[in-house]
């Protein structure tokens, strides 16, 4: 299965990354790619253990195609991880691991995300027009966390 990944230092710490990260549905404010997205479920699981399902509604302009999926989440403070697989959707299999590491003042986070996606009569080249987008997706999301992230901790 296509594997992408995605690091950057933010300059903020590890709680505000960390608080920034769960407001998913704030993600289509700062990711132009994303239309929506509907929190369906949120509750603690044991302390320090969120879990959350949600409803992502985003488009892939160079197919001209909007994608859909719901996902579980689990958030694991202590850890410092968030767990994420796909319940339903559009994504023939879409997993994957945020990792948010505390260092200093700063956070590194560490983004994974393993995917296939099936479109009928997908050939190689499309094939790597979809790792070049999952790749551009995953960057502009590490990216938008950190600008966002820095942009709240300077205020």
């Amino acid at each position: 299965m296509p594997k992408v990944t995605s690091k950057v230092l933010i300059n903020a710490p590890f709680d505000a990354v960390w608080t920034l990260a769960q407001n998913v549905e704030d993600f289509p404010r700062i990711m132009p790619d994303l239309d929506k997205v509907l929190v369906l479920q949120k509750g603690e699981t044991t302390p320090g253990t969120l879990r959350t399902v949600t409803e992502w509604h985003g488009k892939i302009r160079q197919f001209n195609r909007s994608i859909v999926w719901t996902e579980e989440d689990i958030w694991n403070r202590s850890k410092g991880e968030c767990h994420f697989w796909q319940l339903k959707g559009d994504f023939t299999e879409y997993k994957g691991l945020w990792k948010f590491t505390p260092q200093g003042e700063a956070t590194e986070l560490d983004l994974e995300v393993e995917y296939a996606f099936e479109i009928p009569l997908i050939g190689a080249l499309m094939k790597t027009v979809l790792q070049k987008l999952m790749q551009s997706n995953a960057d502009m999301m590490s990216s938008a966390l950190k600008t966002e992230s820095e942009r709240v901790a300077r205020s």
